[in-house]
């Protein structure tokens, strides 16, 4: 089953229900989610559709902004045929819930979120190279990359084995960075730090890689493990500092934006094809209309997180050079096995020209 283009992006977009879906989520019980009667095939015939749309933020994040807006836009393009309700802050399970539900075909049909969490689904691992240490110098170079035709063939092949396709990719995420109870001024500073570290293989293997002692702590315990000395430090960025008031535990930030994101608007690969052809165009151009809001936004709550952090704790100029000279030829192991052999390669070289 296919369907004539829309636009660039819909490329990727070839009308695939997928016949198995394997996923290494848990957590997983749904309701039976109402089935849309339209076909991508009939052409002109856009029957209405109601999606629920998922974000694990707050009501005053950028995603959550950005994602209602993206409904009221949708709303108005689709002349009111193509309702989105958005239920933010968790309200229909966690990550790993959304995603089971989307490949299943119940209980939600969209979210949007970073696309670093994509690779935690079976069938799209390969997007984990995305989230190598220091690979980007601006969320602008992250998008032209995934833009490109490797990447585009990448999130298409994800799709039919996940059952979840990314609709889009627009909206920047605050980088990721450091704070400690000592200044990390250089790569040799980072021996024998008792990072708390993300639960992800990445950012591990970037404390491994750096003699640091990586410890898993959960969000939700971490302002406390840093005030009683469980670690002496973290890897979330300004914003996160500040909303969970980070900077009262901690004495230095170094601004490293080792690691950066972009928002994927994800949505469940079954109700994609059941739409026609003009209803897909309305989520993928709202989509790149709510993403510039939501990087608006995040410009906007990261320059004011910053002043809050300059007024509360000492902002270090960090030599990243000595990062990057540090973690030379530390991820090509990877190759092969975590991604497609040489995709870090070709990820750089596209990284690269880019720039030009």
């Amino acid at each position: 089953m296919t369907t004539r283009p829309i636009s660039r992006r819909t490329r990727r977009a070839v009308v695939v229900v997928p016949i198995a879906v394997a996923f290494t989520l848990s957590g997983c019980g749904f309701l039976t989610g109402e089935q849309t009667t339209s076909s991508g095939d009939d052409a002109g015939a856009c029957s209405d559709v109601t999606l629920r749309l998922a974000t694990i933020r707050a009501d005053d994040d950028p995603t959550t902004i950005g994602a209602n807006a993206f409904a009221e836009g949708v709303a108005e393009a689709t002349d009111g045929k193509v309702t989105i309700e958005v239920f933010p802050n968790s309200q229909l399970g966690d990550a790993n819930d959304l995603f089971a539900g989307m490949s299943a075909g119940q209980e939600v049909d969209m979210f949007v979120n970073g696309i670093s969490l994509y690779p935690s689904l079976e069938g799209a691992e390969a997007f984990a190279v995305l989230s190598v240490p220091f690979l980007w110098d601006s969320y602008d170079q992250m998008r032209e990359v995934l833009d490109s035709d490797t990447y585009q063939q990448l999130m298409d092949d994800a799709a039919q084995t996940t059952g979840v396709r990314i609709a889009a990719t627009a909206g920047d995420a605050e980088p990721r960075a450091l704070s400690a109870n000592r200044a990390i001024e250089t790569a040799d500073d980072m021996k024998g730090l008792a990072l708390r570290i993300a639960e992800a293989p990445m950012p591990q293997e970037f404390a491994r890689a750096l003699d640091a002692q990586p410890q898993v702590v959960p969000f939700a315990d971490l302002y406390l493990g840093l005030q009683q000395g469980v670690v002496d430090a973290q890897e979330n960025g300004a914003i996160t500092m500040v909303n969970q008031s980070l900077m009262e535990v901690q004495d230095y930030f170094m601004p490293t934006d080792y690691i950066r994101d972009v928002q994927a608007w994800y949505i469940s690969d079954a109700k994609w094809a059941a739409m026609c052809d003009e209803q897909r165009a309305a989520i993928e151009t709202e989509a790149e209309t709510a993403g510039e809001l939501i990087t608006d936004e995040v410009a906007t709550q990261m320059d004011e997180a910053m002043t809050t952090l300059e007024e509360n704790l000492e902002v270090v100029d960090v030599d990243v050079d000595s990062f990057r000279t540090a973690l030379e030829g530390v991820f090509e192991k990877f190759d092969g096995d975590m991604w497609p052999d040489g995709l870090l390669e070709e990820t750089r070289q596209l990284a690269e020209a880019s720039r030009r």
